[in-house]
């Protein structure tokens, strides 16, 4: 006994056995019904796409990360004004300013806002010094004038702790650059914490963004 045909095979076998003018005319009214009528909204829609995009490709390159989060902020920009502005499904708004969430970590990890946060809290000095036994050659040298770590360690208290308890890519030494080291640390924690948050969120949210 020959198995039950699905309805894709039966389907498939009344289409072919129709006569090739017949299914030519079918598949160009199904081409029109489902794309051909609205040619001139997708052009107009596609002409609009690259004047947008221009600025951002035009400036695109392949050598930095920094390259694919500006085109994935680009989109996320331009997709959170798209569906909040229309507001078809009850969590419209919501998904938008998720999305914009999303953008402004983008640019915090593009600006490595977190890494360089603790320079704000101690001045230091920096000068280059002639090396007394390679004439013409110079070392790079600083010194801490002032520094105000401590506000920056209680501004994030769980991540210090953390960084006390041995996690960073710092080592301490027991030396006076302990506090900065610390607070590097925490930095550098900070960061990493921005970037996973960002994907998390995606990871969680980005299927359910469609209008």
């Amino acid at each position: 006994m020959e198995p039950e045909k699905d309805i894709f095979e039966q389907w498939q076998e009344e289409r072919e056995s129709k006569p090739w003018i017949i299914r030519k005319f079918n598949h160009i009214s199904g081409w029109w019904y489902h794309e051909g009528r609205f040619f001139h909204r997708n052009f107009i829609v596609g002409v609009k796409n690259l004047i947008y995009w221009f600025p951002i490709i035009w400036k695109d390159r392949n050598w930095d990360d920094s390259y694919i989060f500006t085109i994935l902020s680009h989109k996320l920009k331009t997709q959170s004004k798209y569906i909040g502005g229309r507001g078809i499904h009850v969590s419209a708004e919501r998904d938008a300013e998720v999305m914009m969430t999303c953008v402004r970590l983008i640019e915090k990890v593009q600006d490595e806002w977190y890494s360089i946060e603790y320079m704000d809290y101690h001045k230091t000095k920096h000068w280059f010094e002639p090396c007394e036994d390679k004439e013409g050659y110079s070392t790079w040298e600083s010194k801490q004038l002032e520094e105000n770590f401590d506000d920056y360690f209680a501004k994030y208290p769980l991540i210090y702790k953390r960084v006390m308890n041995g996690e960073g890519i710092f080592k301490l030494e027991g030396t006076d650059d302990d506090k900065q080291r610390i607070a590097m640390n925490i930095a550098h924690i900070n960061h990493d914490r921005a970037r996973k948050l960002l994907f998390k969120i995606m990871e969680q949210k980005i299927e359910k963004w469609w209008d």
